[in-house]
């Protein structure tokens, strides 16, 4: 007898699991490098997902998630990939431009996370080809909602309107990104 496959949500689980480690103080975490992709006209490209155990939950988010055992700009490229279909250049990314350390709930656990963010700027060929979910893993089919592009000003609209973005402040750091990135890597903390 052969065991059953494991159903699709126990897979992503399990997943999601090994991901995270317990810190000294107890709660999980993990390092991940993020990319604030342009395309040609200034527009960020985002992703909406939920809370797997809370549907109702979502919030928009840039490209990337954890990086374990890699380099932060090899995870954030392979990141890049699953979640776009993208292969720049690793020289193509500017940064890191902001460093996050994030505490949040989901998957009914205290979650830390340590993130690293860089810049990547599309050329209209490359913002045309973007593949939305292109190689996604478990986890993200299970809590990844939709892939859009926003110009920071109505990221702005959208916030105030209720929809929740990340990393707080999003919309200004990205106009100033835009204009040219300054050398500067500051430190958030959100909670």
């Amino acid at each position: 007898m052969s065991a059953a496959a494991p159903d699709p949500a126990a897979r992503a689980m399990a997943e999601l699991d090994a991901e995270w480690t317990a810190a000294p103080d107890g709660v999980l975490e993990r390092e991940a490098a993020r990319i604030v992709v342009f395309d040609p006209d200034g527009r960020l490209l985002f992703i909406r997902g939920h809370d797997v155990d809370d549907p109702d939950h979502s919030w928009w988010f840039t490209v990337g998630g954890g990086v374990g055992g890699e380099g932060l700009r090899e995870g954030a490229l392979r990141e890049l990939l699953e979640e776009t279909g993208l292969r720049p250049a690793p020289s193509r990314l500017e940064g890191p431009v902001l460093v996050r350390d994030a505490t949040f709930r989901f998957a009914r656990e205290v979650r830390r996370q340590h993130e690293c963010f860089f810049l990547l700027r599309l050329d209209g060929s490359e913002a045309a080809s973007v593949v939305a979910g292109y190689d996604l893993t478990a986890i993200e089919r299970e809590v990844i909602d939709e892939y859009a592009w926003w110009w920071p000003r109505d990221v702005r609209r959208a916030e105030s309107a209720g929809e929740v973005f990340y990393p707080v402040g999003i919309a200004g750091m990205a106009e100033s990104w835009w204009s040219g990135w300054d050398g500067t890597t500051p430190h958030v903390a959100e909670a």
